[in-house]
């Protein structure tokens, strides 16, 4: 099952500093600035759904996790074997975060930006790899061939100072776990 990343995924997740292969490892699905499942909801928070298939591993990285980092401020299971850890956010980003979610991605902050890396190896075959531009520089920098990607695909020019990335929609960032269950 492949979801599409949320930006919340794409943006905010990165901020918190877990190592993306442990992510990967425990089956991290996507991340959400809300949960419409629950009463209690978190400011300035991140929901990272997942399901794990093996839960002594993924109970060690939760441990590692606790250890790591003093951001984790909830972490509760759904049905079927899905997990929801809660991380509380940086505030020192906070103007970045809003700028986020009112589009305007190349006016984040530079120390912001240097959170994501500039390029990213791909492998292509167990031996082989390719160098990459990250998708989150070539949005900050509102690359041409991201722009030319979006002139194609909704078949209108673009002017300079346009963004190159959709919207925040707050309902496409929002956790609805029966939603999910329709997916699986």
């Amino acid at each position: 099952m492949e979801f599409k990343k949320t930006i919340t995924t794409m943006f905010f997740i990165p901020t918190l500093g877990i190592d993306r292969d442990m992510l990967a490892k425990n089956n991290f699905i996507n991340g959400y600035v809300k949960d419409s499942n629950r009463d209690i909801q978190y400011e300035n928070a991140v929901y990272l759904l997942f399901k794990p298939e093996d839960l002594d591993k993924f109970r060690i990285f939760l441990d590692d996790e606790y250890e790591r980092t003093k951001s984790i401020i909830d972490d509760y299971d759904y049905e079927d074997g899905y997990v929801v850890l809660v991380y509380e956010l940086n505030k020192a980003f906070n103007q970045d975060f809003e700028l986020i979610k009112q589009g305007k991605y190349s006016k984040t902050s530079k120390k912001f930006q240097e959170l994501f890396p500039k390029t990213m190896r791909v492998h292509l075959t167990t031996n082989t790899f390719q160098t990459k531009v990250t998708l989150q520089y070539r949005i900050f920098n509102k690359t041409e061939d991201l722009r030319e990607f979006w002139e194609e695909k909704i078949d209108i020019k673009l002017d300079e100072d346009s963004e190159v990335w959709t919207m925040f929609m707050e309902d496409k960032e929002t956790l609805d776990f029966e939603k999910i269950k329709e997916y699986v």
